[in-house]
C-alpha cells in the first residue's frame, strides 16, 4: 500500500481479511470513520471492511486539503477511485452515510465496475430547497446563511448546537459529544469552506444514471435530510430500495446500528 493514501486517509482494513466481499464504510462531514464502530461487529466475521477519513475530517491528512480540488464533491470522488485503486478493489459494498453517500453514487458512475452495490445513508443530491421544483431539501439559503455567520463567530458553540440538533438524541448524550468531538477537531476554515461546498452541491441531474443497486436508508425525522429527500432518491433512482429506520436524526449507524446493519444485510 502507498504510504502517501494509505496516510492521507488513515486507512484501516478490518474484519475478515480474507473474505470474498469488501465492505467499504465512508463517514459524512464532521464525522470520521469511528462513527462507524458500532456497526462492524455485525460485519467483521463474513466481510473484510476498510474504514477511510475523508481529507479534513478524522485523522486524515489535514496538509492535503486544498480549496481547488475540494471546491466540489468531485474532490472526495477521486479519492473514492484512488482509494479503490491503491487496494485494488472490484465489486465492493459502499456504505456512504451523508455527504459520502452522493461521493459514492457520483464514483459509481465513472467506475460502476468498483461497486456492486451502494448504500446511502441520509444522503442528499441537494440540501437546498427549489420552489421552481416543489423540492424539498431541509434548509434555506437564509438558514444556510445563518449557518455559516455562527461557524465564523463562535465555532465551538456552534459545534455544540449543530451536533445536538442533527445527532436528535437527548437520551444519548455520549453521541452528541463523539460527533461534536470530531466536528470540533476540524479546522473551522476547513470546516466553513466544506459546509458550504456540501450543502450548496446539486447532484440531481446525476442520480438516474446510476447503474448500481442502491439502497436508500432514512430515519423518520432528519433536520439535515429529511424524508422527503429519501423519497426523491428511490424516485429517481432506477430500481432502489428506500428503508426507513425507526429512529430520529442524522446518525442511525450510531443511534440504532444493529437496525441499520440489519437493513444493510438484508440488502446484499
Amino acid at each position: 500500500m502507498s504510504i502517501n493514501v494509505t496516510k492521507k486517509h488513515n486507512i484501516n482494513i478490518v474484519g475478515n481479511k480474507d473474505a470474498a466481499q469488501t465492505v467499504v464504510f465512508a463517514h459524512g462531514f464532521g464525522s470520521s470513520q469511528e462513527a462507524f464502530e458500532s456497526m462492524l461487529p455485525y460485519f467483521e466475521r463474513d466481510y473484510r471492511i476498510v474504514l477511510y477519513d475523508n481529507v479534513g475530517g478524522g485523522k486524515s491528512d489535514m496538509a492535503a486539503f486544498n480549496t481547488t480540488k475540494y471546491s466540489s464533491l468531485q474532490g472526495y470522488v477521486l479519492d473514492v477511485i484512488d482509494i479503490f485503486r491503491e487496494l485494488g478493489l472490484k465489486d465492493v459494498i459502499y456504505v456512504g452515510h451523508s455527504m459520502s453517500g452522493m461521493v459514492g453514487l457520483l464514483a459509481s458512475l465513472r467506475h460502476p465496475e468498483f461497486f456492486k452495490k451502494l448504500v446511502m445513508v441520509g444522503a442528499s443530491p441537494r440540501y437546498l430547497n427549489d420552489e421552481t421544483a416543489s423540492y424539498v431539501g431541509g434548509f434555506t439559503q437564509e438558514a444556510l446563511e445563518g449557518v455559516y455567520d455562527t461557524m465564523r463567530t463562535n465555532y465551538k458553540a456552534w459545534t455544540a448546537g449543530f451536533s445536538a440538533m442533527v445527532m436528535a438524541a437527548p437520551d444519548r448524550p455520549d453521541l452528541v459529544n463523539t460527533f461534536a468531538g470530531t466536528l470540533g477537531a476540524i479546522r473551522p476554515d476547513i470546516a466553513l469552506f466544506a459546509a458550504k461546498v456540501i450543502f450548496e452541491s446539486d447532484y440531481r441531474s446525476e442520480i438516474s444514471k446510476s447503474t448500481v443497486p442502491v439502497l436508500v436508508l432514512q430515519t423518520k425525522e432528519d433536520v439535515a435530510v429529511p424524508l422527503t429527500v429519501g423519497d426523491y432518491l428511490h424516485e429517481h433512482i432506477k430500481g432502489s430500495i428506500l428503508k426507513v429506520v425507526d429512529t430520529d436524526g442524522h446518525f442511525p449507524h450510531m443511534r440504532e446500528p444493529k437496525a441499520v446493519a440489519e437493513a444493510i444485510l438484508n440488502f446484499i
